[in-house]
This record gives structure tokens, sequence and C-alpha cells, in this order.
């Protein structure tokens, strides 16, 4: 199983590098925003392999989803506070890998993809407290970053 937050949700480095890198069966897109646009997820669907089912599901449902689809699911959350949402809803991550949160004023640069805001740091400290590994890459052959090196 495999946990990212990307706020681009499904794109190109989801579908060419992390699915074949993960293996996984299951992309399962944890936004309730997108949960409910019909026509959002017609149009994402198309770029997904036809061996890899995709559902898109409100966060408070992804503990069921998960339960069904067994531990072959590739997990998108478009933000820190909805990983930390599945987190507190009973969602077990010993992973969690982050990229593109795009820059805004009010948040700390962190790498080139990555920028966080006070509340994403927050939500991100909580779940190091309880002992989720974050893992900063773009793509499964960039060299592994952790928080430590990055000082949140």
């Amino acid at each position: 199983m495999w946990f990212r937050v990307d706020n681009r949700l499904v794109h190109g480095q989801v579908i060419e590098a992390w699915l074949p890198y993960t293996g996984a069966k299951y992309l399962v897109v944890a936004n309730d925003a997108l949960a409910g646009d019909i026509m959002r997820q017609q149009i994402i669907s198309l770029a997904v392999p036809q061996m890899v089912t995709i559902y898109f599901i409100p966060v408070n449902e992804l503990v069921s989803t998960l339960t069904a689809c067994g531990d072959d699911c590739f997990v998108l959350f478009a933000t820190c506070r909805d990983a930390r949402r599945a987190y507190d809803a009973g969602v077990t991550m010993n992973v969690l890998n982050m990229c593109n949160l795009h820059y805004a004023p009010d948040k700390l640069q962190i790498l080139p993809h990555v920028a966080l805001s006070a509340e994403d740091r927050a939500d991100l400290q909580i779940l190091q407290q309880h002992l989720v590994q974050f893992d900063f890459r773009s793509v499964p052959s960039e060299p592994l970053r952790g928080p430590h090196e990055l000082f949140f």
C-alpha cells in the first residue's frame, strides 16, 4: 500500500512512475471535491491504465475502501490535512510520499516541489509523532529524503 500527497492528484508521474513502481491494482483518490465531480472523474479515468481500477472517494470513506481492496492500493491525497484526516479515521500509514504542494505567500518552500503552510507542518508533525515516515520524492528514482533533512 502506498500513500501520496500531491495537489495535482492523478498525473503523469503517478501513472508512468509510481503505479509501475508500487504494482498497485487500485488507484484510490481520496478527495472530497473530486468525489463529487463526475465529469472530472471521467476525464481523469481516461489516463489510467486499464489494468488499474480507480476509485474517487471522500476521505471519510477511505477505511472501508481500503478494507474492500486490500493491500494493492495506491492512495492519493491533495493535502496534508486530508492525509491527517485519513489517519485520524483509522487508516494506517507507514510511509507518506510527499510531492508537489504548490507555493503560496504563506507557505515555507522546503523543496522545489514542496511548500508547506503552518497547518501542513502541524499536520505532518502529528503524523510524525505517530511514527509515519515521510518520503519527499517526485519519482521513485530520486534519492530518498526524509524530514530530518528538511527541518519542517
